[in-house]
């Protein structure tokens, strides 16, 4: 599977199957926000400037190709009370295997950068 900015490429002996990176962008989405203690990927002033001039930004998900193998960078914000470093390593979990199971991209990183906590009482609420 080849993964480049515009859309990436599968050969098969029957044809080729391709896919727009929106589709990637999504998946690593949704499954960040999966995570029971994320409260939400990180789309401020910044991001939203990233998104209209680079294509490889979407609501706190950024994409790069390195060598044909995809780094994958999540920025999110957490609630307060839960473990950062356990919910960093569910998080990467996560997105790996959503990726792998439902795009079969090969992946080489996934970094998780927490930039803030939040101290919502609805979410203690659910505990």
């Amino acid at each position: 599977m080849l993964y480049n900015n515009t859309d990436a490429t599968n050969k098969v002996t029957k044809g080729n199957v391709t896919f727009n990176k929106n589709i990637i962008l999504s998946v690593v989405n949704l499954a960040a926000k999966e995570i029971s203690g994320v409260s939400s990927l990180v789309a401020n002033f910044g991001s939203a400037l990233k998104r209209w001039f680079g294509n490889n930004y979407y609501e706190g998900v950024k994409l790069t190709n390195n060598n044909g193998k995809l780094n994958v960078d999540v920025y999110l914000n957490v609630y307060y009370g839960y473990n950062v470093s356990e919910i960093s390593y569910r998080v990467q979990e996560n997105i790996k295997n959503s990726l792998s199971s439902m795009i079969d991209v090969e992946i080489d990183k996934v970094n998780v950068h927490v930039l803030g906590v939040d101290f919502i009482k609805e979410e203690e609420d659910k505990n």
